[in-house]
């Protein structure tokens, strides 16, 4: 898809055959000789419209065009905005390539428009996920102040006010989870910290300060204002645009009566010292904001609030290292901030959540929706690209990862369908159903390569072994328990190599370990049996759960098998010793799905209580809980880079959720 640049075309979107626009007759050329316009980004404010485009000489790499197209005909107002747009590319050159602010590619006249190119950042604004959700909690909001203020604090040290901070204006992006502050377009230069600058008022009612609006003054203090807006804002989903035309500034002497959850003493501190009508009873940099807010914060992901744990023995104490913000002119230290992780003694066996650590939450980055019925089962291809999840509506659907986009739909299934994988080199897809059968299906086209028919009860669990050569299933009768095998099938001449049987109720999950020597199976019957996946022959039963055991997941080095159970714990159990090593309770109903990530430092837990729990594989403590799901979570799914986490639900949607780094 082409688009046209010519700002009044009224059907802007070509084929990417067309040498003119099929609309105005616009030639569709290359924007400087190697930026392809593609899609119109937004038309808001104005300086004229946002575009996204690729840049053909590196490898179609996504970015930016801004072009600049006055509204204002005069020509003083056309200077003017001529004026501001190339102060705008300034400020950016100037900034240089701080990693949280998008870096400048270009800025040229061209076909008598002027157009400045800049990095494109992936992700959402804060006005959007707002939007999504409710008022964040005050981890959050410490874990924005923490990421967001030294950024403000490097264009403050090169002498740049932001005058237009609002939702808007600062993106959280979902590689890492950083905000990015974007639109440099109303920026100023000031001298130092104490001089203000003079001139056109910019900025938005309700975020921008007095002194900005009435007098056109500029100060490091006028963005800390804006900062404490934006925190009142997310706090309690109340605009304080419109609160501006209600009551003018006098809804930041009354600001506490819009929360809806108590926040500490120290927060309202920090929020109302930012909000200060006057200037001078403000904080002047963010250095001093970052002071009062302490540095024994534990930066993690927005919307995910991670606690320490309280009256724990401090163990190997230290885990992770100082974080130096950066340098402002005159040789002032920005900011340190250090953060430690606990760690439990290693014998302790069972470690119940409750009594550690409180709650906090991650919301999701992606919601897909299209099933008619709950999500039964998801996996990630191998390549990170593709999502196939299965449902009771008897289909199976394929989806882009990361935009969330519906591949195809896979439908011959007579029933609903149970359980999905992919094999290891991502080619084929395996999916069990109801209807007592398997069907393998290449993922490139969506078709159907063939079906496994020759079994005699429900398929309830599928894996597939990493050499992609056999599949193991499991299947029963849900109802009467009869009929319960785990089965490997070789996937060259479809027949059965061999069966196992030794549980005395349904058997829920199957784990295959990564060296695919052996395989576990978990069971309704309240234990999980460890195979030899050549033989045959039962290595180990695990006996501890006291209800119906419902998922299996193997450590990426294979060496700990977890299992999740109706008796809401989930329990470790060392594979060579057949050991139990520890137990863990947080979860508040039955523990219906778990996810190790590839690098074994998160364990993932699904339940029916709606909630999906993140635990530290180090120290055996829940570090996040993610809120988002309106039903019980039945299926996770760690990406290739533990980046991302899919989950499906009975609420018949699947979330991508987005995971820190530990």
């Amino acid at each position: 898809m082409l688009c046209c640049l010519n700002p009044d075309c009224p059907k802007p979107y070509n084929p990417d055959t067309n040498q003119f626009c099929q609309t105005c007759s616009a030639p569709l050329t290359l924007l400087r000789g190697h930026y392809r316009v593609t899609q119109i980004l937004s038309t808001e404010g104005g300086f004229g419209r946002t575009y996204i485009a690729e840049d053909v000489d590196k490898l179609n790499e996504p970015c930016v065009v801004k072009q600049l197209v006055p509204q204002n005909k005069a020509t003083w107002a056309i200077k003017k905005s001529i004026e501001l747009f190339e102060e705008e590319a300034k400020q950016l050159q100037n900034m240089g390539e701080h990693p949280q602010i998008p870096t400048m590619y270009a800025y040229f006249e061209e076909n008598h428009f002027f157009y400045l190119v800049q990095q494109w950042i992936d992700g959402e604004t804060l006005e959007q996920l707002a939007r999504r959700g409710g008022g964040w909690q005050e981890a959050e909001i410490r874990y924005f102040l923490l990421d967001i203020l030294p950024v403000l604090q490097f264009i403050h040290s090169r002498s740049v006010v932001h005058r237009d901070l609002k939702p808007s204006n600062i993106m959280h992006r979902r590689s890492d989870g950083k905000f990015v502050l974007i639109d440099f377009g109303a920026s100023k230069q000031f001298i130092n910290t104490t001089e203000a600058i003079q001139g056109t008022k910019i900025g938005t009612f309700g975020y921008a300060p007095i002194e900005q609006m009435q007098g056109g003054e500029t100060y490091p203090a006028s963005d800390l204002f804006s900062m404490g807006a934006i925190c009142f804002y997310l706090l309690t989903k109340s605009d304080p645009a419109d609160l501006f035309i209600k009551h003018g500034y006098d809804w930041v002497t009354n600001w506490q009566q819009h929360l809806s959850t108590p926040i500490s003493t120290q927060l309202i501190k920090v929020i109302d010292k930012l909000l200060q009508i006057e200037r001078q009873h403000r904080y002047q940099s963010a250095v001093e904001v970052l002071k009062d807010l302490g540095t024994k914060q534990l930066p993690t992901l927005p919307n995910l609030s991670i606690s320490l744990p309280n009256n724990q023995k401090l163990k190997d104490s230290l885990r992770t290292g100082v974080i130096i913000l950066s340098l402002i002119a005159g040789g002032f230290l920005l900011g340190i901030f250090g953060f430690l992780l606990w760690k439990l003694q290693p014998n302790q066996q069972v470690i119940n959540q409750s009594e550690n650590t409180a709650s906090i939450y991650l919301s999701p980055v992606l919601t897909l929706t299209g099933h008619s019925d709950r999500i039964t089962s998801i996996a990630i291809s191998p390549d990170g690209k593709t999502l196939a999840s299965g449902s009771a509506d008897r289909n199976i659907k394929l989806w882009n990862l990361f935009t969330g986009k519906e591949l195809r739909t896979l439908k011959d299934h007579a029933a609903f369908v149970t359980s999905v994988d992919f094999s290891k080199d991502g080619k084929t897809l395996a999916s069990g159903s109801g209807d007592k059968t398997i069907k393998l299906w290449n993922v490139a086209d969506g078709k159907e390569l063939f079906t496994i028919a020759q079994i005699s009860a429900f398929v309830w669990a599928i894996a597939f072994t990493p050499d992609g050569i056999t599949l193991a299933s499991t299947s029963g009768n849900y109802v009467d328990g009869n009929d319960n095998l785990i089965q490997l099938w070789n996937l060259t001449n479809k027949q059965n190599i061999r069966s196992f049987q030794g549980h005395s109720s349904y058997i829920s999950s199957i784990a295959i370990s990564p060296d695919g020597q052996t395989i576990a199976s978990g069971s309704w019957d309240k234990t999980i049996k460890l195979w030899n996946l050549a033989s045959g022959r039962e290595i180990f039963t695990f006996k501890g759960h006291t209800d119906k055991v419902n998922s299996l997941a193997f450590t990426p080095d294979g060496l700990v098998l977890t299992s999740g159970s109706t008796d809401k714990t989930i329990k470790l159990w060392n594979v060579k010793t057949g050991e139990e090593i520890a137990t863990l309770k947080g979860d508040s109903s039955s523990v219906t799905s778990l996810a190790i990530s590839p690098n074994g430092k998160i364990l993932a837990s699904g339940s029916l209580d709606k909630i999906i729990r993140l635990w530290s594989w180090e120290t055996r403590q829940e570090i996040a809980i993610l809120k988002g799901h309106s039903d019980r979570v039945y299926s996770l799914a760690f990406s290739p880079n533990g980046k991302l986490l899919a989950s499906g639900s009975k609420d018949v949607t699947i979330k991508i959720w987005q995971i820190p780094e530990y």
